[in-house]
C-alpha cells in the first residue's frame, strides 16, 4: 500500500515503484490522506487521481482518498500523527496489507504534509510491531541529484552498493509516468512538466527499509 499526502504524489514521486510492482502483478492499494484542496480544487483533483490510477493500473476500488477536516492540504496544516496512525491501521486491517511504501522524514520536497505522513506510518509501525508489516521509505535526494534525470540511475546504483539496506527500482516505462501525471490537468503547468521531465524520481526510486 502506497501512503501519500496529495493527489499527484503517486505520479510525481512513486511511479517507478508503482510501474514495477504493477508489471509484476502485485496487488496495489493507495491511501491518499487529502484531496489537495489548498486552492479549492479538491473535487477536481480527486477525479484526476482516479484517472491517473487507471493509467498506472491501480483498481479504482483500491484507491482511498480522504477529505478529513483535520487532514487538509497546506503548508500551514499540521496533521495529527495519532489520527494518521488510526487510519493506516484501519486500512491495513481491512485490506490485509503486508507492505507499506511512503515518504521518508524529509518527504522529497520538504512539504510538512509529506513529513507528517512519514511520522504517521512510523507511529503505526511502533504500535503494531507484532504484525510483521514491512515498510519502505522513498529516499529524498539532494538538490543536485534531484534534477539529474535518467543520469541519476547510475548514481543511485552506486549509492545502493554502499548501503545494502537500500533498493533501487528503475522505471522501464517512463512514458507511463508522464501520461499518469498528465491526468492531473489542474497541476499540469509548465514547471511541473519540466519537473517530470528532469526529475530523478521519474526514472528511478531509491527505497530504504524502515526499522521502527
Amino acid at each position: 500500500m502506497f501512503v501519500i499526502a496529495h493527489p499527484d504524489d503517486e505520479s510525481m514521486f512513486f511511479s517507478p515503484t508503482i510501474n514495477y510492482l504493477a508489471s509484476n502483478a502485485c496487488n496495489l492499494h493507495i491511501l491518499c490522506f487529502s484531496t489537495g484542496n489548498a486552492d479549492g480544487m479538491g473535487s477536481i483533483r480527486k477525479d484526476e487521481l482516479h484517472r491517473a490510477c487507471a493509467v498506472l493500473k491501480i483498481p479504482r476500488q483500491q484507491l482511498k482518498i480522504l477529505d478529513h477536516p483535520n487532514l487538509q492540504d497546506g503548508f500551514g496544516q499540521l496533521w495529527s500523527h495519532d489520527l494518521l496512525k488510526e487510519i493506516i491501521q484501519e486500512e491495513v486491517t481491512n485490506h490485509d496489507i503486508h507492505t507499506i511504501i511512503t515518504f521518508d522524514n524529509y518527504g522529497v520536497s520538504g512539504h510538512c504534509n509529506h513529513q507528517d505522513v512519514h511520522r504517521g506510518v512510523l507511529k503505526f509501525l511502533q504500535t503494531n510491531s507484532g504484525r510483521n508489516i514491512k515498510a519502505w521509505e522513498l529516499v529524498s535526494l539532494n538538490i543536485f541529484r534531484k534534477y539529474f534525470g535518467p543520469v541519476d540511475i547510475w548514481l543511485s546504483i552506486l549509492s545502493a552498493k554502499q548501503h545494502p539496506s537500500k533498493v533501487i527500482i528503475i522505471n522501464e516505462q517512463p512514458w507511463k509516468s508522464f501520461k499518469a501525471m498528465a491526468q492531473h490537468l489542474s497541476q499540469w503547468v509548465w514547471f511541473r512538466k519540466l519537473f517530470v521531465s528532469f526529475s530523478s524520481y521519474t526514472y528511478a526510486n531509491t527505497l530504504n527499509r524502515i526499522n521502527a
